[in-house]
């Protein structure tokens, strides 16, 4: 799904306000802390509430391994001049109903109604476009998160239709907003800005902006 560029722990995006990276196990602390609150969990399809430590141990490993063979890309969204400061998650990996590239994502609490969000999003939908070959993406929004609607809304994907999707984590199906934006469509959106590919490490190294994909 991603090419040889993005297989390397030193990847980096860059947008005005952000530094998109691997994630680490250093970030363990903050992923529990921020994606385990009650109110950022219950909008995504697989983030357990609460949020046990060897999970969000687990996941980093997992998503390292999914970044390193190229099936998936999973970005850890920190503050520009703050790469140590990991507020949320972005992350384009197979989905879960049908396999194709999909987009999810999350943002700790004290980090929405900012634009963080889309912002991160825009970013990788770039490079998922840019670098790789697929010409569709998909993702998916609980219908009472409005929120995320937006977000995806803004970054070029068109509304798709609703239906019941499998909220593992929450124990059930639940009703969700369906989207997809495909190559055609994002060659046709103006420019979103700067986004780069770093080579070295950085020095130092209202409701939910969500997808069902976290």
């Amino acid at each position: 799904m991603f090419p040889d560029l993005t297989r390397d722990d030193v990847f980096r995006l860059e947008t005005r306000r952000l530094w998109l990276r691997w994630p680490r196990l250093a970030d363990a602390q903050a992923i529990v802390r921020l994606a385990g609150e009650k109110a950022v969990a219950e909008m995504t399809a697989l983030i357990p509430h609460p949020y046990p430590p060897e999970d969000a141990e687990r996941f980093i490993f997992q998503a390292r391994l999914s970044n390193a063979d190229g099936n998936g890309l999973q970005l850890a969204i920190t503050p520009k001049g703050r790469p140590n400061s990991l507020i949320g998650m972005v992350g384009i990996g197979p989905s879960l109903e049908d396999g194709q590239p999909h987009l999810g994502y999350w943002l700790g609490q004290p980090s929405w109604g900012q634009g963080y969000a889309t912002e991160a999003a825009r970013a990788l939908i770039d490079a998922f476009f840019a670098y790789g070959e697929k010409d569709e993406l998909t993702a998916s929004a609980r219908v009472i998160n409005p929120v995320s609607r937006r977000v995806l809304e803004k970054c070029g994907f068109a509304y798709q239709g609703s239906g019941l999707v499998e909220l593992r984590e929450r124990g059930g199906f639940y009703p969700a907003d369906h989207f997809r934006l495909d190559r055609r469509a994002w060659n046709s959106l103006k420019s979103w800005g700067h986004t780069g590919l770093v080579r070295e490490p950085a020095s130092g190294e209202s409701s939910a902006e969500l997808s069902l994909a976290s």
